[in-house]
């Protein structure tokens, strides 16, 4: 069973794939069937079998990083369009659209809106499901604090900015977060911890 979450107008789906244990999410709308992917992380033949049977119709990357692109090639010849944004996009071996921030994407009846929110990488994205209180945050928020800046590109004062600014400040406190890695948190468990994160310095 991959079913993660449910409500009447949408499923989401998880697997757990890789030797980074990535967390690859379907978003599906009940109404019309429609899906799209949530990077396309390893194990390409189990991500290609999700993916035609939930009717996932285009790959949403939200960073660049090595972990959550390998199966990007497969899927890709399979049919399946590639988003990421453009400044990550040279991370990838290959894509079909660049994604920019405040852009919304159709999902059957579902709006998902993009998030630019640098720092763990110049161009890492979180999707919002517009009307419901679900965040795909990738590698930008964890619970516990912020995705790592230690790798080149990242930058600890530019996620801490996007956490604040771009998340925190514009999320109910009841949003859940899906991360790239690991278990949901939600936005009001993770936002007071804020300062604790910039005095830790990680």
């Amino acid at each position: 069973m991959t079913l993660h979450l449910a409500d009447t107008d949408l499923e989401i789906h998880k697997v757990v794939v890789g030797p980074m244990d990535n967390n690859v999410f379907v978003l599906r709308c009940r109404h019309t069937g429609d899906a799209v992917l949530l990077d396309a992380a390893n194990e390409h033949e189990r991500l290609l079998e999700l993916a035609k049977g939930l009717g996932v119709r285009r790959v949403l990357e939200t960073h660049g990083h090595w972990d959550h692109i390998q199966a990007v090639p497969e899927l890709r010849d399979a049919g399946y369009s590639v988003g990421v944004t453009a400044e990550d996009a040279a991370m990838l071996p290959s894509y079909d659209e660049v994604l920019a921030d405040d852009d919304v994407i159709e999902v059957g009846h579902l709006r998902v809106r993009t998030v630019h929110t640098p720092g763990h990488t110049p161009g890492s994205m979180c999707f919002v499901v517009e009307g419901k209180p679900i965040l795909f945050s990738g590698d930008t928020l964890f619970p516990g604090g912020p995705g790592a800046t230690s790798f080149e590109g990242g930058d600890f004062p530019t996620i801490i900015r996007s956490l604040e600014d771009r998340l925190f400040r514009t999320l109910a406190a009841d949003t859940l977060v899906l991360p790239g890695h690991g278990d949901d948190t939600t936005i009001g468990a993770e936002s007071p911890h804020l300062q604790e994160w910039v005095d830790r310095g990680w």
